[in-house]
């Protein structure tokens, strides 16, 4: 049967049983307290005798054996060359013959449940990235975190989980990360134990293996959103206002230049995702990123990734390469993914010299740290410039910093709005337009609070105006209570 997928190959010998030692996760998880347990899990669980333990950690140290086993097996039986053409169907009845012969040879009993669950753990370890491959599919799943092979971390909801997904061991992890890497040409060992990578899918893949990761490799993974996020859809969650949202396409269709700053995981992308929706179709954007993660849907873009050196150390492309070149390529408007480096330069002066309407992300806890940010990265740069200069040139190429945060309670909200309106002076001006105000805490962690505007006029409602933007001044006036 597919007789095409398969080769011959001797018949392997039957696994012998192994001795029931518990993993580092079974051992965690018998000794939290069900306080710690996640959500999925009930909420009066009933504490399994030991020996119930013994039996199900031995019949999990077997199962493994026994997947081990069988992937060797589907290794050896099936024309890796001729899998590239068979449907996702054919080769899982492919596998699913292979693994009943086999079991039928190693003489070993399974009910149907544990036949499925191990033929598609199968499939998932030919085909795709084995234990991971289900948290990639499960959409509510933002982050995969893996810290060693016996635990695997899960970011839902802006909460990071504990799962039940493991892997055999160290080895089995190491393979996995060699799958990865090594389809997008790069390789990761203990003279190269740091990787970057993307996905098939455009997930951003980082790695760290031993000896640097010193109780097993590291492995994170953010997942690449498949729907973008409208403006709609954010204001309906909750991380902005109507009146912001308002200001906001006025501020990128009139051409201000935009930086969005937050932390890690704050949502920043996201952000920078829902404000490019504002920009017209008429317009030529050129994006530069890490790791190409934009999703814009515009007509006329023009997309750009960086790429680190290869083995020898040579042919590096910086995101300051690419962006020096896209001053060449007649843009309108450039889109920086993130600012972290010596690009910092090129970025402010071409929102200075003709590229109204740019917009890039950086890391950092308010706008007034993004403005600190900004001015260590130029120092970083090498240019030896008074820093009087540097803020002179920050001032007039920055217009607006939107400051987004992941909140404790794991929601993502914009914390403010602030304008940059010049200088005093050594001192870079700038005024809060909108902000995030709290206003309590619910018992269950919930964050209470509401949007408001601080009373201040923006200092561009001139150009809103001329560019037939007559913002009505109500959007400004203060809220004093959830609406």
């Amino acid at each position: 049967m597919f007789a095409r997928y398969r080769k011959t190959a001797p018949t392997a010998q039957p696994v012998k049983p192994v001795e029931a030692v518990p993993s580092r996760y079974e051992t965690h998880q018998a000794a939290r307290p069900a306080s710690a347990s996640t959500r999925a899990r009930p909420d009066k669980p009933v504490a399994a005798r030991p020996g119930d333990q013994d039996r199900m950690a031995q019949r999990l140290q077997r199962m493994n054996a026994i997947k081990s086993d069988l992937h060797k097996r589907l290794l050896e039986n099936l024309n890796l060359s001729a899998l590239e053409h068979a449907s996702e169907a054919e080769l899982r009845t492919e596998i699913t013959t292979i693994v009943a012969e086999a079991l039928g040879e190693m003489d070993v009993v399974l009910n149907s449940e544990e036949r499925a669950t191990l033929n598609k753990e199968l499939y998932f370890e030919v085909m795709g990235l084995g234990p991971l491959e289900p948290l990639l599919q499960d959409d509510t799943v933002n982050d995969i975190l893996v810290n060693g092979p016996k635990q695997v971390f899960v970011e839902r909801e802006g909460k990071l989980v504990l799962t039940d997904v493991t892997f055999r061991d160290e080895r089995h992890l190491m393979r996995i990360i060699d799958k990865i890497v090594s389809a997008v040409g790069r390789r990761v060992d203990e003279s190269n134990p740091y990787v970057d990578a993307r996905l098939a899918d455009g997930s951003r893949f980082n790695a760290m293996v031993p000896p640097v990761a010193v109780d097993g490799s590291l492995v994170s993974i953010r997942k690449f959103k498949k729907e973008k996020l409208s403006v709609d859809d954010l204001i309906r969650y909750g991380a902005f206002s109507e009146e912001m949202a308002l200001y906001l396409e006025a501020a990128v269709a009139t051409r201000l230049n935009v930086i969005v700053s937050g932390g890690t995981g704050s949502g920043k992308t996201t952000t920078l995702n829902a404000l490019s929706s504002f920009i017209g179709h008429e317009e030529r954007i050129l994006t530069i990123e890490d790791t190409a993660e934009l999703q814009l849907q515009q007509v006329h873009v023009g997309r750009m990734e960086s790429r680190p050196a290869n083995m020898e150390g040579k042919g590096a492309v910086t995101q300051r390469d690419c962006l020096r070149n896209a001053l060449r390529m007649r843009p309108d408007r450039i889109v920086v993914g993130e600012t972290r480096g010596e690009e910092v330069i090129d970025m402010l002066q071409a929102m200075n010299t003709g590229h109204d309407g740019s917009m890039t992300t950086i890391h950092a806890n308010s706008a007034r740290d993004g403005i600190s940010r900004l001015e260590n990265m130029v120092a970083m740069a090498g240019l030896e410039m008074p820093l009087r200069a540097v803020r002179s040139q920050i001032g007039s190429a920055v217009n607006l910093i939107v400051q987004v945060s992941r909140l404790q309670d794991g929601t993502r909200r914009m914390v403010s709005i602030t304008e940059i309106t010049g200088m005093e002076g050594d001192i870079i001006t700038m005024q809060e337009i909108f902000r995030f105000e709290r206003t309590g805490l619910e018992p269950n962690g919930t964050i209470l609070g509401h949007f408001t505007g601080t009373g201040l006029r923006s200092h561009y409602s001139v150009r809103f105006q001329r560019w037939g933007y007559d913002l009505p001044a109500s959007i400004y006036d203060e809220v004093k209570a959830r609406r």
